[in-house]
């Protein structure tokens, strides 16, 4: 049995004590597909069935279901073991690409030096001829490789130059400065991530609460600002079957045609809350080229440029294929991996071009969807005599039925037989009054 780890979040959250709506409402999830997940976890862990005389089901779990779970399950022990793993190799992964710069530069610079050198010798030229010939590339090759190393690998290196600064303190705010130069690197090539990872889950989990603050009853102008609506699906409220399918709920019609929507499984709950603050209308963040600092940004574009330039000028020398024999070595060794190493920095340079284009056509997208979702919030809040129509019709199918201690009629924390001795007395054993 698979157990979903959003419903077992929300338990944590909700307290231990949950309602199939609950659970639906808070992560978002479809209400079969909680009421099944609920099932299997109290199964699991060896939760308890609580019914009201009214006949709703709250379900008690244990405050240690997780650990339960992992001394009862070596699959989740293992899934444990095989995400700190994958921690560790994606984090070698990240930084193999600055590590495969570094060496690139190194390589390439070396090289070009050693041939230098002995096309300086080769030529018999005087002392000052050799020193200004080596002269150029060792002074490309200035990277103070000794405190170099230990500020590429620092992660909080930057501290000590900008530490108390307003603009490091906002750095450290939104999670800048926080990459070292090889984790740089990687997010120089690649960015770091969908800024939107659990938009899905976020959208249904904020409709889940409107509906639930609503009473169980919502109008589609609620529901709204929080989709993402086409043109033809506006005009019938096509747009809110995703939302019926996922809640259990179904349309209402009143006597002059206005539509509402009511969601009976959102009407019961097992905690007396009240209204839970939600965004006015659901908003995508945008994607960023990179979250590094821009002076580390720009020391590892210059450090691409530099390999590339290298490359060129490496392949210039090389373009005597007799050099490489006559020299061997580190030469040999060049020129068997320099089309690797031209590859390496075009891809370098070209991969984040190309994405820079690619975010600003997403970013457009992204704008346009939230300008429209901004949209139909502005129209609910100068909502129309029709939309408050609507909204006074679904008020009255606006409920909220708590799943209390003193209304249960059964538990299954208790044995059958017990609880009816418990009933013919009147009381529990705690003194509580059980209703009949």
């Amino acid at each position: 049995m698979i157990l979903d780890p959003k419903i077992m979040r929300a338990v944590e959250q909700l307290n231990y004590r949950v309602t199939v709506g609950d659970i639906a409402a808070h992560a978002g999830l479809e209400v079969n597909f909680a009421q099944r997940g609920l099932l299997a976890l109290a199964s699991e862990t060896n939760g308890h069935l609580q019914v009201s005389e009214a006949g709703e089901i709250a379900y008690l779990l244990p405050k240690n279901f997780r650990t339960i779970l992992r001394n009862k399950s070596i699959r989740l022990r293992l899934q444990a073991w095989g995400s700190r793993a994958w921690q560790i190799l994606f984090y070698l992964i990240r930084i193999s690409f600055g590590i495969f710069l570094i060496m690139s530069i190194v390589l390439i610079f070396v090289t070009i030096v050693v041939i230098l050198i002995a096309m300086s010798n080769s030529r018999g030229g005087n002392s000052n001829n050799r020193k200004h010939g080596s002269s150029i590339p060792l002074s490309l090759l200035h990277f103070r490789f000794g405190s170099g190393l230990l500020w590429f690998f620092s992660l909080n290196h930057h501290r000590h130059a900008q530490k108390g600064s307003v603009k490091y303190r906002q750095q450290q705010d939104h999670g800048d400065g926080q990459l070292n130069f090889f984790e740089a690197v990687f997010s120089f090539l690649f960015g770091d991530g969908n800024p939107n990872p659990n938009l899905e889950e976020r959208r249904w989990q904020i409709i889940g609460t409107v509906i639930y603050n609503q009473g169980g009853a919502v109008v589609a102008e609620q529901i709204a600002p929080y989709l993402d609506i086409a043109k033809t699906q506006a005009i019938d409220e096509d747009y809110m079957l995703p939302t019926l399918i996922r809640f259990d709920g179904y349309p209402e019609v009143s006597s002059i045609g206005d539509i509402i929507y009511r969601f009976p499984v959102l009407q019961t709950t097992a905690l007396a809350e009240g209204q839970k603050a939600v965004p006015s209308y659901l908003q995508e963040s945008f994607w960023n080229f990179s979250r590094v600092r821009p002076g580390q940004l720009s020391l590892v574009a210059g450090l691409g440029f530099l390999n590339l330039i290298g490359a060129l000028i490496l392949r210039a020398l090389l373009s005597d294929g007799t050099i490489a024999l006559q020299l061997g070595g580190v030469v040999a060794f060049a020129q068997s991996v320099f089309w690797i190493l031209l590859g390496y920095g075009v891809g370098f340079l070209g991969v984040p071009l190309v994405r820079y284009f690619w975010i600003r056509g997403r970013n457009r997208q992204i704008e346009r969807r939230n300008q429209k979702r901004q949209e139909y919030a502005a129209t609910l809040n100068q909502a129309d005599a029709n939309i408050q129509r609507k909204i006074q019709f679904a008020q009255q199918f606006s409920t909220q039925f708590v799943v209390t201690q003193e209304d249960l009629a059964y538990t299954s924390e208790k044995e059958l037989l017990e609880q009816e001795i418990e009933h013919l007395d009147g009381t529990d054993n705690n003194g509580q009054r059980l209703l009949s």
